[in-house]
């Protein structure tokens, strides 16, 4: 009989404490020289992107990325982060991509640019997650299927 009581004031006592799930922390992650480091991917094209403090100044492969995205269009989707999280001019942004087209490799160095952001500065996590800059954009081109002429497109059909 004894146990059954001490097993109730044992349930009531878990009862009374509300289980509540730990937040997640989200930690400065910095390396020796200052910079934080992510990686940033889109359709085929991966970014390795390294974020200090600075003038503003962002590097695509050794050059200036007003040099290596041609198109507007590019530069401001490049641009995006910072200016969400209103740092213009304070942050140097130094990157390398590879692989796929201009389009995907802008919207990689977007996504590595907001990831090595909030390892900075943790603080710009809930606009830059607002804005959905730190999702990464599974879109990717669809394979080509056998018995077809592209990914769904058939071959023209022939009555005679």
């Amino acid at each position: 009989m004894a146990e059954l009581n001490s097993l109730e004031e044992l349930g009531a006592s878990v009862a009374a404490a509300p289980a509540q799930p730990a937040a997640p922390v989200h930690v400065r992650k910095v390396d020796d020289l200052g910079r934080s480091y992510a990686t940033g991917k889109r359709k085929n094209a991966i970014a390795r992107v390294w974020v200090k403090p600075g003038t503003g100044k962002i590097t695509v492969n050794g050059r200036d990325f007003v040099k290596y995205f041609a198109r507007p269009v590019l530069q401001m989707v490049v641009q995006q982060p910072v200016v969400a999280a209103a740092r213009q001019g304070q942050f140097d942004v130094v990157c390398t991509v590879t692989g796929g087209g201009l389009s995907g490799q802008a919207g990689a160095v977007r996504h590595g640019v907001s990831k090595a952001l909030t390892y900075f500065e943790p603080g710009l996590r809930a606009v830059l997650k607002k804005g959905g800059f730190l999702t990464r954009d599974s879109r990717v081109v669809e394979r080509k299927k056998y018995g077809k002429a592209k990914a769904r497109r058939s071959f023209q059909f022939s009555k005679r």
